[in-house]
């Protein structure tokens, strides 16, 4: 009956901390501009961030390591101070984006600016932190995310082709804009595909003192969590497609979102996407936050645990204190949310193998694992995805910034 619970809670959990500004603005960029057409890339970001979710939790719950503290051990600290250099520059991009999209919310519910809501929204996640214990974290703030589920049930009362959702599920060539269809399929996988989601993962299979014996647990909260976060994301995707790709309007504005749902529930739509937005970003902020702590204070040994009090734990709490502080710095001087999403999105993508590589070597170290490593499908899958992402991202950004 625990497990059962564990793997409820794990679920809700997951679906949660799936969609967020990324996933949200992306999906509905790629419906808007090419209709159901790009529906095989969050098909193939979802596989592949459930593959890495899964390897995650069960390289924590058998090995007893974390991701960066294995790497750092397996690697040596010169390489493990390289990737993440490189992570927390992305990610750092990232968090920037929720607390954008956090404010964005809140723009649209009072009409005060984004950046007025700079300070508040940080400060917001700050004290989540603060005060909060890992379980509060893991499922209450990220559970509150599960009011997204509006959108499946607007992209269903819309009543889609279905026909034509599954045949955008078959990898096709772009018959226009050729490169602004790459540089989106890179940013809907660069969403997908987030490092500090599975880091997060890892670090909680720690704090929650998983074992050997929660193997197969694990692998039912990754693969129906991750799943169904990426058919909300469809869904989305679904609703691009339905409400801005027939008239041939772009998403290039966060005022923009509410039209999603306002045409199927009316006025409380507009409420729904401004919740989903919010909520999903401040869920999204804190796990980001607290991911990229767990990576410096694991990756340099220091003491790390969100059940910890902040005295306990000094330099992990004050770690994520100044990445929050640092994120809000973008807002507060008025970089547009939107356009930092994109972009971070994008590099995600591009930056993905510097993560993804070195993980899968631990996933086949049996010094580790012992019999539980990989599979030759998991690691191929994961490969080649992330591969894939990384060399579209090289392409598709400099063309598209050339671009405009």
């Amino acid at each position: 009956m625990k497990k059962l619970i564990e793997i409820s809670l794990g679920i809700v959990t997951s679906v949660g901390g799936f969609l967020e500004i990324g996933s949200i603005t992306t999906a509905a960029q790629a419906g808007a501009g090419f209709g159901f057409q790009l529906a095989w890339v969050v098909v193939l970001g979802t596989l592949c961030i459930a593959f890495l979710v899964e390897m995650s939790g069960r390289f924590s719950a058998c090995s007893k390591h974390t991701i960066p503290d294995a790497m750092r051990e397996r690697f040596g600290v010169n390489f493990f101070a390289i990737t993440l250099a490189v992570l927390l520059g992305v990610t750092l991009l990232v968090l920037a984006a929720e607390e954008g999209g956090i404010a964005a919310a809140l723009e649209m519910a009072t009409g005060w600016p984004i950046p007025a809501w700079a300070t508040p929204v940080a400060i917001l996640a700050w004290l989540l932190l603060w005060r909060g214990t890992f379980g509060f974290i893991e499922n209450g703030v990220s559970a509150l995310g599960l009011v997204t589920i509006a959108f499946a049930v607007g992209a269903a009362k819309m009543h889609p082709d279905y026909h034509a959702v599954m045949t955008g599920m078959v990898p096709s060539l772009p018959t226009h804009d050729r490169v602004h269809y790459w540089f989106v399929a890179v940013s809907v996988l660069g969403a997908s595909i987030t490092p500090s989601l599975y880091y997060f993962y890892s670090s909680g299979a720690i704090e929650d003192k998983w074992d050997a014996s929660y193997v197969g647990v694990n692998r039912v909260i990754a693969a129906i969590g991750m799943g169904f976060g990426g058919f909300l994301s469809l869904a989305v995707l679904v609703l691009g497609a339905l409400v801005f790709h027939p008239k041939g309007v772009e998403v290039q504005h966060y005022q923009q979102l509410p039209e999603l749902l306002t045409g199927v529930f009316g006025r409380k739509g507009f409420w729904l996407v401004v919740a989903s937005l919010g909520i999903a970003c401040l869920g999204a902020t804190v796990e980001i936050a607290l991911a990229l702590a767990y990576t410096i204070a694991q990756g340099f040994g220091w003491r790390w645990g969100e059940d910890l009090e902040p005295h306990d734990d000094a330099r992990f709490s004050l770690t994520y204190t100044l990445l929050i502080a640092a994120a809000a710095l973008f807002v507060l001087f008025g970089v547009d949310p939107l356009k930092l999403t994109e972009i971070s999105m994008a590099l995600t993508a591009a930056s993905l193998p510097v993560g993804v590589f070195p993980f899968l070597i631990l996933m086949n170290d049996r010094e580790y694992l012992g019999e539980h490593t990989n599979g030759f499908f998991g690691n191929a899958v994961v490969m080649v995805i992330s591969g894939l992402a990384a060399v579209l991202a090289v392409v598709s950004i400099p063309l598209q910034l050339a671009g405009g």
